[in-house]
């Protein structure tokens, strides 16, 4: 049965679920670094470079030629995804390699595209 709360616009139909969910809130900080990295995977550039990366690790001039796209544009995007740590950067004498941060990463790209049937 739908109970009323006094003061609130809100009619709830299973108090007990609101309170598991209220008692489960996410943090405000992390709230704000989930959506960060959902964003990071929003662009479709970044998306090509991610998917590139699940099957490499590349530097930024074999990115590029992958892709088909300038080294400035992949270094760009490149830093973007590193400052929210979902790619990792290697040195190796003058050339840096990027990876996937790690496999939480993986899998978070791979349930994406089976989520679309891409897989």
């Amino acid at each position: 049965m739908a109970q009323h709360l006094a003061e609130a616009t809100e009619i709830l139909i299973d108090p007990e679920a609101v309170r598991r969910v209220r008692d489960h809130q996410l943090s405000p900080a992390i709230t704000s670094d989930v959506a960060a990295v959902f964003k990071a995977m929003a662009d479709p550039t970044r998306v090509r470079i991610l998917h590139a990366l699940t099957h490499a690790e590349l530097c930024v001039s074999d990115i590029a030629a992958a892709l088909g796209m300038k080294e400035p544009a992949i270094s760009h995007q490149l830093r973007l995804l590193r400052s929210l740590r979902v790619v990792r950067s290697r040195r190796d004498g003058k050339l840096v390699y990027y990876a996937l941060d790690d496999e939480h990463v993986a899998l978070l790209f791979q349930l994406s595209l089976e989520h679309l049937g891409h897989s």
